[in-house]
């Protein structure tokens, strides 16, 4: 038997297609899924990207979820935001099959309860797992029924109702699809608003045939860049491949961080809530915290990955959420997150802005640091060499330490986070401070300790 245990993730199923994930999962996988969650007699909606093998392994999910008498609504191709739209609208648990931004040899499949709530290991996942691998008990009601609904309007004017561009100024706009689901959506979300359309990879194909949809890597973005400088566009938007994550680059060219854009979208959801609680992970800027206060609101910081960001939105009753990868997440859209819906809070605070203010001008307030982006170190032990590098920050005046998610090193001017992966023999670093000078010298530092050998680093310069 496979080793789920090597495509069961914290959040997903995900893996290669078919050794590790075929259609004989898929269809355990459906049962599992109505089991644990008792969805016998009511819908669960099920959607898929446009990768060849989604549509096979929807029909197997499907065949598993109905033989436990859920009755199946197929929404078709959607992005990953478009499936959480109709687990909300339709109060009912949920399956989006797509890997992201994964290469095109993989896929997975994405889970939600009824209102887009997240199925992790610790909400449902590894009861699935444990009933793929014992066997699912035989179901003796009646069978569910499958249904098809299109729910592509519905979802663009919801974002439209969320988000009101129609007094905007007009806006020239690149947007780089990568071959994913955002060249399905962005053509239906931004028609009818004040903007001219750069399309860029709107072609649906999973095979990727222009770069990864994977925005997170700078060099994914080279394209959109060139785009935006020789067009002169006012902004460029890059989504991943099932369109859950939006990156922006500015009129200049330049790549704006998630934290930034986490401030922006903060600020601009605390004018509409006053007072209102506003979620950041612990590796987005400095800035974000800053710039809730100075807009009254309550920053909450918490754990990297969605399903902690959800179920602290839902402790806390926050607005707004954002994570340095590029998710954001919105109270009035059942706390899930939603690339395009950044990317409309993006442009319609430029649109409101006075005629010939630029992105970049509008987002230098939220822009007081330097980040590094995260910096990944193959390692033998992780555990080992992040006890080294805390041992060698342990008891230096002015520096604390947390272990909120990995290790976390602050002082005054910088603060740096450490953490391994949950599937790969990595550690990933995260530094940021108040000039390039002192982030690069923290930054060599500890990647001295995490690659080499030595525990007995001097450290120097690192003043709190």
């Amino acid at each position: 038997m496979r080793d789920l245990g090597q495509i069961i993730k914290a959040y997903d199923i995900r893996g290669t297609y078919p050794d590790q994930l075929d259609e004989d999962l898929a269809r355990s996988a459906g049962a599992a899924f109505v089991r644990v969650l008792g969805a016998a007699g009511r819908p669960v909606v099920v959607g898929h990207d446009m990768r060849p093998s989604s549509p096979s392994l929807v029909a197997a999910f499907t065949e598993g979820a109905i033989s436990q008498g859920a009755d199946v609504v197929l929404i078709g191709l959607a992005s990953t935001d478009g499936l959480y739209f109709a687990s909300g609208r339709l109060d009912a648990p949920g399956a989006m099959f797509t890997a992201s931004h994964n290469p095109a040899e993989y896929n997975g499949i994405k889970l939600c309860r009824p209102g887009a709530a997240p199925v992790g290991q610790q909400t449902g996942l590894a009861e699935i797992r444990g009933l793929i691998e014992t066997g699912i008990p035989p179901y003796d009601g009646p069978v569910g029924s499958v249904t098809e609904r299109d729910l592509m309007s519905e979802y663009a004017d919801h974002l439209k109702h969320l988000v009101d561009l129609t007094g905007s100024r007009h806006l020239t706009v690149a947007v780089d699809a990568g071959n994913g689901m955002g060249g399905f959506t962005a053509p239906v979300v931004l028609a009818g608003l004040p903007l001219t359309v750069l399309p860029m990879y709107f072609e649906l194909d999973g095979t990727f045939p222009n770069h990864e949809a994977n925005p997170i890597d700078p060099a994914n973005l080279v394209d959109l860049q060139a785009k935006v400088r020789a067009s002169g566009a006012d902004l460029g938007l890059a989504f991943d491949g099932d369109a859950d994550r939006c990156f922006v680059v500015d009129e200049r060219g330049e790549i704006v961080s998630p934290s930034t854009l986490t401030a922006l979208i903060a600020a601009r959801e605390l004018a509409r809530v006053p007072g209102a609680t506003v979620i950041h992970n612990l590796i987005t800027s400095r800035s974000v915290p800053q710039v809730i206060l100075e807009n009254g609101g309550i920053p909450v910081r918490t754990r990297v990955g969605h399903s902690f960001i959800k179920q602290v939105m839902a402790d806390t009753g926050a607005v707004f959420g954002g994570e340095h990868s590029g998710h954001f997440y919105f109270a009035d859209f059942w706390r899930a997150d939603s690339g395009m819906l950044a990317a409309l809070h993006v442009m319609a605070a430029l649109g409101e802005s006075p005629e010939g203010t630029t992105l970049s001008s509008l987002l230098a307030p939220y822009v007081r640091y330097v980040e590094s982006g995260e910096i990944n170190s193959t390692v033998a032990d992780a555990a080992e060499r992040t006890r080294a590098v805390e041992r060698a920050y342990t008891g230096i005046d002015g520096i604390t330490l947390d272990h909120l998610d990995g290790l976390t090193v602050s002082a005054q001017h910088w603060w740096f986070n450490l953490r391994a992966s949950n599937t790969e023999p990595l550690l990933r670093l995260n530094v940021e401070a108040g000039d390039v000078e002192q982030l690069e010298l923290i930054r060599d530092r500890v990647l001295t300790l995490v690659r080499g050998t030595s525990d007995d680093l001097v450290l120097q310069g690192e003043s709190a």
